[in-house]
This record gives structure tokens, C-alpha cells and sequence, in this order.
């Protein structure tokens, strides 16, 4: 999504945050009226259920947490209330409240998004720590909605007027009123999902029956019309409504947005994909999820794998992204596409948001291990370590460097998402079903597996260490399974039970399964070798990105040329026509063995830092902030035939 206007801005160096929420199988039980029907091999754990332990990913929800608490409710009200008219009796008047820049201006079309982002993200914050301060953010914006809608007095709920949706329908200009929309009724739906918050549910009801009265008499042709705008995954929000409340006319709405250009291709398994805009389609994939998962439609699921697996095997750079101006493109010409706008973090964010639906259906573990890629290369570092800001793109064009979002005029989309992302780092870590618990991912955390009164809490420094330990609490000892996840990139695994090596029958692209009576402090540490690996593009063969592991490496290319001091990276909002001024002469070179790609690094220390023959300084891309950067290199060496 790009926006409209160019605002300058300077960045105030505080913390960011980070991204709408689904439904997944498994969580929230008792909140819904209707539950899944569709086959699912794995359920979710609720995000109250893990806790994040001492780890880069805790310190990135704590810079989110830090900048989602310090922004004023009555900001991000503002806009709504405008709208509104609500400002009788306030102290001060609407004219002392400080009006948020960038996307959320008054004259920006997309105002209103961030408030939906944040609503989700507090709900999510406080689920994933407990800490009171979210849930009364929360609460405090929902009363203030609730309190709008009221003033509005037909249901309907924004922070623009109804106008825009008049618009939309008519087929005159306007950007995407009901992505905006979206972004409110998931962020209210979450608010009642992780903080319990009933009002929210009722004010997200209430707007769904406006939605409904608004829709229901319009004809085909204005229904095709408005759905050229694009609308996010306002289908999902509908399709979630529907399963809290089994309002058939919820139902109604999540169909009426079926994007039949977008989707009917796919249901023929089509890779129809052209130059369409990314971040449009993935939603409406999402939404065919959530309707496979409440009605077992076959088509949907069928489309809705065929679509992941089209994204993962061509359409998707090697940290985990995918796009470049916020599009599809020619995958025959690959190279050709690494610019300095690949990338939209908005795509990543919701691919994982798909991926856990497909997981969850399949136990597939190479949907888990595209999760761990993406999550690290590029969630993890799409947040800034100094200032807590996060980037709209993660470019790929060699030696440009990460650009960063403001703390007061910037609310990109991926703002917007970013707000959620840190919040939820929890939510992929375990999974379960009726013949145990799966670990996927080597964070520090702890799960409370509740109905089988047990505990894991999993501690490891993965990705600088190749092991991670597993401490089992129980009160009563448990007969269950414990599935590690043995990642395709992995060597040949070690696991120990309390010191004792077990047999690993099993290959990389696989689960380790570990069946027995689980005791109070049972201890399992298990060990999977890394190797530093070449992927070259599908169309050329000598320009690669390095990996270790899971891990995308890229190289130093220090800060020769950038435009501003790195106290304040971006001084305007121009992400998508920022000019890298990229150093002539450059070095992207590297001089490699393309059979043993590991001889032409040496690691240095305990860190993860390496340096090349030729003198080059490699790090991990999460770990690459305020300065140039190589990430996919043109490969010259020996043994390359």
C-alpha cells in the first residue's frame, strides 16, 4: 500500500512496535459459536498461554511495548471524533490534542488504521505479558469508539466520513476505505478475543449490521465495482464475526467481498499472479482459509494451499519476502527485481498469517520452516535496536541500507502491522494435539500446557548456538509426546533425555519424536548442526545470498554517500522513491568455492560474525541497521559447473 501524500518528518529516536490478527484452530475456546469443521492435525496455543524469556525477541517486544504505551488515546481518537463531532464538555477542546502525521493526517484517506493496528496490538501485548497497561489502553480506546458510534447513530464507525464508502460504491476515486474498516473491526474482534473487552464486540456487531444494511440492497454491478478498491482482508474480519456470533448475515458480508478476478484463477490452480498489487491478494487468500476452516469447502482449501506453496517455490527472496514496489513481477527475471523496494513488510506479515492456518491443517513442516525464515530475516529485523522504528520495505538492491519510520509522522501500513508483530512472537512457538506438543521454533520461552498440567520452558541462544534445552515441569508425571521440529537445513541431530543420547531415526524436513512419561525436571537438549549454504536466483546462477542455517547473511558496506545522519535515517517519508545513492564501485563480488561454500567463511568468536577471504565483514540481515548492505552477491569461484 503506498500512500498519497509525503509528509517530512524527524525521527525522535524512541521505540517501535509492530502487526491484524486471525483465528486460529484451537484458540479461544468458549468465545466462538461456531467452531471448525475442516480437519486440522494441530491446534494453536493461546498467546496468555507463552511467556518470551531474555532473548533478542523479548527486547524487541519491550521497544514495542515501550512506544505503544507512551502514544496518547486521545490521538488516536482524534481523527474519530472529528468525524464525529464528539468534543462537547472535553477540557481544552479537539484544538489541544496533538494530531498524529503521516498516514493518520486529517486529509489522509487511510486515517484510522493505526487505532485498528493498536487495538489488536494492546490486545495482543497484554496476552503475551499479562501487564494491566494494555488492557486499560484498550479499553480506554473502545469507550472512546463505542462513544463515537453512538454520536454517528446508524452503526457506522471511521475516523472519515461515510462518504468514502459512498464513493467506493459509486466507483469515483478514493483510496481503500474498507482496508481501513478492516483494520477497526479486527482490531475490536482481538480486543474481545485477548482482553475480553465484551463492549468491543458489541461496537464490531453493530458496525457489521451497518455493513450489512449498507450492502445488502446493492446490485452486482456495484458490488464488482467496489471491489476493485482494494478492501484488505475485510472477508476474514466477517468470516471471524460470523463464527463469534453465528449471524448468518456476517456470513453474507465475508462472501459478498469474494474477489472473483482475484480468486477464481486460483481455484482452476492457476499462477495467475501478473503484476498484481501482493499485498492486496494475500488477505483474500486468507479470508478462503477461514471459510475452509467454518464450512470444509474443499475449493478453499485446495486454492489456499496451491496459493502458499505458488508464494514459497517462486515468488519469495531468500529472507522470507516477498514483492518489489509492493508487486508481483516477471519471476523468469528474478535478478532483475532486486531493487531497493522489495520486500513490504505488510506480505511478509500476512504470509504468516497464512502459513499458521496451513500448519495447523497439515503439521507440514516445511510450512514451519519457511515461518522461522521469515520471522527472523525479516520480522525480526525489520525493528531498529536504537530508535525502536521500523521499516516499510527490506531492500535487497546491494548496498543500500534499511529505512526507518518516524515516531510521530509516518503510520505506514507496515507501522500499522508492525505494531502487532513484536507483540505476537509467541504465538508459533508450540502447537499440540491429542498426541502431544510440538516445538517449532528455538526461541526462549515457556508454554503452559494447562489441561495436561505441565510445563516446557525452552532456553537456548539459537541462532549463535546450535542447541537448545527443554526443561520439563509437571506436578503429576504425563505421558505425552514432545515433537521437535528437525529443520531441513539441519545436519545430522543430537538429542539427550536427561544426559542419555536418544536414536534419531528420523531426516532434516521432519519431527523428532520423543515419547514417554514426562517427570518434574526431565531435561531434553537437542542439537542441530548448521552449515553455511548458497541460494542463488532461479534465472542466475552466480548472484546467491549466504545463509547459515535459517540465517540470511549479508555483508558490511559501511555509510559512504548516506543521505543523513543515522541519529535520524529517513528525514522524509519518500520509502518508495528513497534514492540509496549507492557508492559507485561498490564491492558486490565474492569469491567463493560454489561446492563448499563454508570454506570461504571464518567465523569469529561465539558471535554471529564472519569474515571472507577477501576481507569482507558478514553478519546476520536482522543484525544489518544503519549502514550498507550486501545481501544477494555475484558469485565468483571455482567447482561452479
Amino acid at each position: 500500500m503506498r500512500c498519497k501524500i509525503i509528509i517530512t518528518a524527524i525521527c525522535f529516536g524512541m521505540s517501535a512496535a509492530l502487526f491484524a490478527q486471525s483465528v486460529y484452530p484451537g484458540q479461544h475456546a468458549g468465545k466462538m459459536k461456531k467452531e471448525t469443521v475442516a480437519p486440522v492435525q494441530l491446534e494453536s496455543f493461546d498467546l496468555k498461554d507463552v511467556r518470551l524469556l531474555p532473548s533478542r525477541f523479548r527486547e524487541n517486544m519491550t521497544r514495542d511495548s515501550t512506544w505503544m504505551v507512551s502514544i496518547d488515546v486521545n490521538r488516536l481518537l482524534h481523527s474519530f471524533r472529528t468525524n464525529a463531532g464528539v468534543f462537547a464538555g472535553r477540557e481544552g477542546g479537539y484544538m489541544s490534542v496533538k494530531k498524529l502525521g503521516g498516514w493518520e493526517s486529517l486529509d489522509c484517506e487511510l486515517r484510522g488504521h493505526t487505532t485498528g493496528h493498536l487495538l489488536s496490538a494492546y490486545g495482543l501485548m497484554y496476552a503475551a505479558t499479562g501487564s494491566e497497561i494494555f488492557k486499560l489502553k484498550g479499553d480506554s480506546i473502545v469507550n472512546g469508539l463505542a462513544e463515537t458510534q453512538k454520536a454517528l447513530g446508524n452503526g457506522y464507525l471511521s475516523a472519515f466520513p461515510e462518504e468514502l464508502i459512498n464513493r467506493n460504491l459509486r466507483g469515483t476515486s478514493v483510496w481503500a476505505p474498507w482496508y481501513t474498516l478492516h483494520k477497526l473491526f479486527s482490531g475490536l474482534i482481538d480486543q474481545y478475543l485477548y482482553a475480553d473487552n465484551g463492549l468491543a464486540l458489541e461496537v464490531a456487531k453493530e458496525m457489521g449490521d451497518w455493513a450489512y444494511r449498507k450492502l445488502k440492497p446493492q446490485s452486482e454491478e456495484v458490488r464488482r465495482r467496489m471491489i476493485r478498491n482494494e478492501f484488505g482482508g475485510i472477508n476474514e474480519s466477517f468470516y471471524n464475526l460470523y463464527a463469534l456470533t453465528g449471524n448468518e448475515d456476517y456470513h453474507w458480508l465475508a462472501e459478498y467481498f469474494y474477489h472473483n478476478d482475484v480468486i477464481d484463477p486460483l481455484k482452476e490452480l492457476k499462477d495467475d499472479l501478473g503484476t498484481k498489487h501482493t499485498n492486496t491478494f494475500i488477505p483474500k487468500v486468507i479470508a478462503e482459509a477461514r471459510n475452509y476452516e467454518l464450512t470444509r469447502d474443499e475449493t478453499s482449501r485446495k486454492l489456499t494451499d496451491f496459493f502458499w506453496h505458488t508464494m514459497i517455490d517462486h515468488h519469495t527472496f531468500a529472507p522470507g519476502c516477498s514483492s518489489q514496489k509492493e508487486h508481483f513481477f516477471d519471476t523468469g527475471h528474478f535478478s532483475n527485481y532486486l531493487n531497493g523496494y522489495t520486500g513490504e513488510t505488510c506480505c511478509t506479515y500476512n504470509m504468516l498469517k497464512l502459513s499458521r492456518h496451513l500448519f495447523c491443517w497439515t503439521g507440514d513442516v516445511k510450512v514451519a520452516d519457511y515461518y522461522e525464515r521469515a520471522l527472523y530475516n525479516h520480522i525480526l529485523g525489520q525493528q531498529d535496536p536504537e530508535s525502536g522504528m521500523v521499516c516499510y520495505f527490506l531492500p535487497l538492491l546491494s548496498g543500500s541500507h534499511k529505512v526507518y519510520s518516524t515516531k510521530e509522522n509516518s503510520f505506514w501500513c507496515c507501522v500499522g502491522s508492525g505494531f502487532e508483530s513484536h507483540a505476537k512472537y509467541g504465538e508459533a512457538i508450540y502447537y499440540r494435539n491429542d498426541k502431544g506438543i510440538y516445538v517449532n521454533l528455538f526461541i526462549p520461552s515457556e508454554v503452559n500446557w494447562k489441561e495436561k498440567g505441565m510445563t516446557l520452558r525452552q532456553e537456548t541462544a539459537f541462532p549463535a548456538e546450535e542447541t537448545t534445552t527443554i526443561t520439563v515441569h509437571a506436578k503429576e508425571p504425563v505421558m505425552t509426546t514432545v515433537y521437535l521440529r528437525y529443520p531441513s537445513w539441519s545436519g545430522k541431530a543430537t538429542v539427550r533425555v536427561n544426559g542419555k543420547k536418544q536414536t534419531v531415526r528420523q531426516t532434516p524436513g521432519s519431527y523428532i519424536a520423543l515419547a514417554r512419561k514426562w517427570h518434574d525436571g526431565d531435561r531434553i537438549e537437542a542439537t542441530y548442526p548448521m552449515q553455511v549454504h548458497i541460494e542463488t536466483t532461479p534465472d542466475n546462477r552466480y548472484k546467491g545470498a549466504l545463509l547459515y542455517g535459517p540465517i540470511v547473511l549479508a555483508g558490511e558496506r559501511g555509510t559512504e554517500g548516506m543521505k543523513t545522519p543515522f541519529s535520524n535515517p529517513a528525514l522524509y517519508n519518500d520509502y518508495y522513491t528513497y534514492d540509496y545513492q549507492v557508492p559507485e564501485g561498490l564491492k558486490t563480488t565474492l569469491q567463493i568455492d560454489m561446492k563448499h561454500p563454508e570454506r570461504a567463511l571464518q567465523r569469529i568468536g561465539k558471535e554471529m560474525k564472519f569474515t571472507t577471504l577477501q576481507g569482507d565483514t558478514i553478519r546476520p540481515l536482522y543484525d544489518m541497521h544503519r549502514q550498507r548492505y550486501v545481501v544477494y552477491w555475484d558469485l565468483v569461484g571455482r567447482n561452479d559447473k
